[in-house]
């Protein structure tokens, strides 16, 4: 089984991650009111280069906003188009 597939990320530009994260924030009721930006970062180690930075939270849906969050960056990452 090719496992490198299995782990590997989606290549996604900035506005296309913009978009999932938001749908994905307006699923959940105690995070549709929650303000972000998705930020370009240097890659790192484990090959992110990209981060969202939660600007307004209600602090009952802390939690769950960054659980969303860190799912999505598991599954993308910044294509070299942005």
């Amino acid at each position: 089984m090719d496992f490198d597939y299995l782990n590997s990320k989606t290549a996604a530009t900035l506005d296309e991650i913009r978009v999932r994260v938001a749908h994905a924030l307006a699923r959940h009721p105690l995070c549709r009111n929650v303000r972000f930006d998705i930020v370009s970062v240097p890659r790192t180690r484990r090959g992110g280069n990209w981060t969202v930075t939660l600007q307004s939270v209600e602090p009952r849906a802390v939690w769950e906003a960054s659980e969303i969050v860190a799912d999505i960056q598991d599954a993308y990452e910044l294509s070299a188009a942005s």
